[in-house]
């Protein structure tokens, strides 16, 4: 049944956005984030890049993502990166959701992230990380395929209109 879900295992571009907590700032911080999700190699690996746009910081962060060792409830998923570096997590899934966790690792870094699929194909997420310093973000939003542009419509249509009739 995994394949109900699209996030993840479909190679597709995802848009989302949400509120950012951060307990060292007495604030909540809108984003915007952006999900490649590529086709899986040979081996069966699907590498993903999350890109989030935070309101009020000035640099992009950027985690790679590789999902991995899929059976028929289970994955394994590894992140990657500046801030942190590398830790590796556990994953799991259903017909309803999918959620991935890291801990107990040399990193000092602990989280989890939950992904509950919609009606309307999107997904409501959330997340929470702590670090070693006691450093906590708290993540709610949602994601969703955004809607195919007017231009590549255009270029398909062009496209039909240039094959020669028979």
């Amino acid at each position: 049944m995994k394949f109900k879900h699209f996030f993840i295992f479909e190679p597709k571009a995802w848009v989302g956005e949400g509120i950012i907590t951060l307990n060292m700032v007495e604030e909540r911080l809108n984003f915007f984030t952006k999900w490649s999700v590529k086709e899986p190699d040979f081996a069966g690996k699907i590498i993903s890049v999350q890109e989030l746009q935070i309101s009020g910081i000035s640099e992009n962060m950027r985690n790679e993502l590789t999902f991995f060792d899929f059976t028929d409830d289970k994955f394994s998923v590894e992140m990657e990166n500046l801030n942190i570096g590398r830790v590796v997590g556990t994953g799991v899934f259903d017909e309803k959701m999918i959620a991935w966790e890291f801990r107990e690792n040399d990193l000092s870094f602990e989280g989890y992230e939950t992904y509950h699929i919609q009606k309307d194909g999107g997904y409501l997420m959330h997340a929470e990380y702590v670090t070693s310093d006691q450093f906590r973000t708290q993540i709610d939003g949602k994601l969703w395929l955004p809607p195919k542009n007017e231009e590549s419509k255009d270029e398909v249509n062009e496209e039909e209109e240039e094959e020669p009739e028979e």
